[in-house]
Formats: structure tokens, C-alpha cells, sequence
């Protein structure tokens, strides 16, 4: 019994035009109630309204075939980015339907109000596309395809719920690793332009050896090669390759903070993905460490292609509570692990002079040993404040208040500049391109 009710009355929806065309027949009635000639006419209307809505509810019920529909989503969606979906829809009836398609979709991107509007024709295939930007890694979990039906008179709506359950994974952003890979050939992104930096001295990455042509360094002249073929032969050299590289992620609790629905932290593994597979295209060997608190991920810097699939992996299981971090205990561990002068690219924040200053020595301390590139983030919103017209009192406090934020983020850059230690300020957006960029510049100054 309880089966019976929900298939013929659980699943029956009444659209508005149900209840326009009962009011139409209920006023009739009225009217027919002051002018009794009119009282046949309302009659009439009435049983034909109560006509249709019974080959309307015949049809949808005891005739109509559920739709046909599958979800196609990747097994992997990128973090902050639009994925696509496709949502392959048949209708198997002799008439044409009007179907509104409700995609359950994961409790992370907390859309509620998200549905589909097609006609199909009878027989007729539709895919439907749409896109799903996640904002936080993890699994996640389509549920059913809801289908909504109704025919074109349109009284009532039945409801087919579709079993598509299905669990897909975010991991960090791979679609921009893609998108900047070609970076790996230029000396920096199309946005910027190609520019070639100056070199600080000569590599010794010896490649091969050939003729001596006019304009080559004489200090290059391979004696040994010169004698035994008889014309001057010189050595030839390329940027040095191998070279280490540690991406360090800073999981604290100043990267909590959101912008455009990533967490500051997001942005950072994000962009450290993207840069690893730079750093990999670039032949040098990329590992990884992440720490706040504690240490919670140290990877050691390896060139082998499997090494993007071991670093993508370390970003997604990162988790953190958002604690203070030790930058004590990071100098710690990088003096113990790491033993080759390596480049250092520390993801993280300041917010104050004060703050930057708690950790100055730990900072000068890892850049007597390495080089260190410390790359913290502009804060878009009090910039768009610090911008804004003033037209009160209040507005004013505020815009000189963000101002001062702003002011200090600056100082924080020259603060560390004067211990020698290079810095990238940026906001989060940029973050992906400005910190590959800043590689490519002192990979060519061969800084390292």
C-alpha cells in the first residue's frame, strides 16, 4: 500500500497553471451564483478542466516511461577551477515532454537552487552541460538525476528520481599545471612579455664540444680538442640543470584567510603544483615541505617524472587546524634535511611589521645556507578600500586605516630585502603566475 501511494501520489507535483485553471473554474462559479444563465457555461468549463487534468495525470502516470539520463564528471576535478559536467537526458515517449533536470550535487558547493529546463521531442537525446567550480579538496558526491515531467497542458508534474550516485575527487588545481606548462620555454609568461635577465655569472654545465666561431670566450678554448684536431675547438655550456628546488607551505593560522572562496592556503598549494611541474620541465629536482605548529609533510627533492603524481598527492592529504607556526622548528628541519644549498620558496603571511619581525632571524638564519624566496599576499580587499572615494567621516577612518594595512605589507617587503632575503608580494589570484615567473628570473640570473 504505502508503495502504491508513493508511486501514483508521492510523486505528483501541481504546477501553477493546476491552480490558475482551478481558480478560473471556482470564479466561474461565482459569477454563475449573481447570473444563473452562465451557471451551464461554468459547468461546462469545469468538466472539461477536470477532463484534462485526468488525461494529464493518465499519461504522466500509467503510460509515461522514465527518462533515460547519466551523468559524465571526471574521476578528478581541479580545485578553484570550472569542470565540466554533462548530463546525457532521452526521452523514451511518443510525445514531447517538458523536463526540468535537478542534478544533486555535493554538500561542499552548497548550490540549492540549481535545475535544468529542456523540451524534448518524442524519442529526442539532449546532453546538457554546466560547470562545478569546488573550492575545498577532498571527495565529493553527486547523488540522484531528479527529473521533473510534464506535458504540454502542463497541470500537474510527476518526479523521477535517477540512481547516478557518484564519488569523484578534487585534488589541487591541475588545469592551471596545464595551462602553464609552456611557461617552462620562455623566460616569463605572455602577460609580461619575454624578457631576458641578466645573468649574475657563467655555467658550468658543460654540454658539448665545437668549432670556435667568432665571439666566443676565449676563456672557453678546450686546449686538448685544439691539438688533436688542429683548429681551435672551444667548450660549450647550457644553464645548470639538477638543481634543487623546496617548495615550503606555511599551514598557520594566517592562511586561513578567503578570497573568492579559497582559503589562502588553497592558493598556495595550488600555485605550488603548477611551479613544481615548472621546476620538473626545467630538468631541476623539486621537493616538498609543509608544516604550522609541526611538520606534517616533508618530501625530498627528486627529478623523476613520477615526482608530480608524489607531490600532487602530498597536496591533497594536506589538512590543517589552522594553529601558530614554528618557524623555529622549520629552521630546524631544513638545516637537518636538506644539506645541498637548494632554492626555498616559502608560501605564507604577514599581515604587520611586528609579525614579519617574530620571524625575521629564523628567516635570515635559512637564507645564510639557502637561497630563500619568501612569497606573501597582498590583502585585495583592504587595497580595494585604501582606493575608494571618502564621503564621510567614517569613510574616511576606514580608508585610512586600510591604508596603513597596505603601507605595511610594503615595508615588510623592504624590511626583508635588507637582510638579502627575496621577497614577492602578490595578491592571491596572481599568485600561480607571479611565483612562477620569479623562478624563471632567477633561474635565468643563475642566482643559485
Amino acid at each position: 500500500m504505502r508503495g502504491f501511494l508513493k508511486t501514483y501520489f508521492g510523486a505528483l507535483f501541481f504546477t501553477p497553471r493546476f491552480f490558475l485553471g482551478a481558480g478560473i473554474a471556482s470564479a466561474s462559479f461565482v459569477v454563475a451564483f449573481f447570473v444563473p444563465l452562465l451557471l451551464p457555461i461554468a459547468g461546462y468549463l469545469f468538466f472539461a478542466y477536470l477532463l484534462l487534468l485526468l488525461a494529464d495525470y493518465f499519461f504522466l502516470f500509467i503510460i509515461c516511461r522514465p527518462p533515460r539520463a547519466n551523468r559524465v564528471v571526471p574521476s578528478r576535478l581541479s580545485n578553484g577551477d570550472k569542470n565540466p559536467v554533462e548530463i546525457n537526458l532521452r526521452n523514451l515517449n511518443r510525445i514531447g515532454l517538458f523536463l526540468t533536470i535537478v542534478d544533486e550535487l555535493p554538500v561542499q558547493l552548497q548550490e540549492r537552487m540549481f535545475n535544468l529546463h529542456q523540451f524534448f521531442q518524442a524519442g529526442q537525446q539532449h546532453i546538457l552541460r554546466y560547470t562545478v567550480r569546488p573550492t575545498t579538496r577532498g571527495e565529493y558526491i553527486f547523488g540522484d538525476i531528479i527529473v521533473f515531467a510534464k506535458t504540454r497542458a502542463g497541470l500537474i508534474e510527476r518526479k523521477f528520481a535517477l540512481e547516478a550516485t557518484q564519488q569523484v575527487t578534487v585534488f589541487p588545481s591541475f588545469v592551471q599545471m596545464n595551462n602553464y606548462q609552456l611557461m617552462s620555454h620562455a623566460g616569463t609568461t605572455a602577460e609580461t612579455g619575454t624578457q631576458r635577465k641578466r645573468k649574475i655569472g657563467q655555467s658550468m654545465e658543460f654540454e658539448q664540444i665545437k668549432d670556435y666561431a667568432g665571439g666566443d670566450d676565449i676563456r672557453t678554448i678546450n686546449w686538448k680538442a685544439t691539438a688533436r684536431r688542429g683548429m681551435l675547438m672551444v667548450n660549450h655550456y647550457v644553464d645548470e640543470k639538477s638543481q634543487q628546488v623546496f617548495c615550503i607551505i606555511d599551514k598557520g593560522r594566517l592562511m586561513k584567510m578567503p578570497f573568492g572562496g579559497l582559503s589562502l592556503l588553497d592558493y598556495s598549494i595550488n600555485a605550488v603544483l603548477a611551479l613544481s611541474n615548472i621546476c620538473l620541465r626545467k630538468q631541476d629536482k623539486v621537493g616538498l615541505i609543509t608544516f604550522s605548529n609541526k611538520m606534517s609533510t616533508v618530501l625530498a627533492a627528486d627529478r623523476k617524472p613520477v615526482q608530480r603524481e608524489h607531490i600532487m598527492q602530498a597536496l591533497y592529504k594536506e589538512k590543517t587546524s589552522f594553529q601558530e607556526s614554528d618557524f623555529e622548528l622549520l629552521y630546524t628541519q631544513v638545516r637537518q634535511k636538506i644539506k645541498q644549498r637548494s632554492l626555498l620558496i616559502l608560501f605564507t603571511n604577514f599581515e604587520s611589521v611586528s609579525g614579519s619581525n617574530r620571524q625575521m632571524n629564523y628567516l635570515r638564519s635559512i637564507a645564510r645556507h639557502h637561497l630563500l624566496l619568501v612569497v606573501f599576499f597582498q590583502n585585495t580587499e583592504l587595497d580595494k578600500l585604501s582606493r575608494e572615494d571618502a564621503e564621510s567621516l567614517e569613510d574616511v577612518y576606514v580608508k585610512t586605516i586600510a591604508e596603513k594595512f597596505v603601507f605595511e605589507k610594503k615595508l615588510v617587503v623592504k624590511e626583508l630585502q635588507k637582510y638579502g632575503i627575496s621577497c614577492l608580494l602578490t595578491s592571491p589570484q596572481q599568485l600561480t603566475v607571479n611565483s612562477i615567473n620569479k623562478y624563471l628570473e632567477l633561474k635565468a640570473r643563475q642566482a643559485l
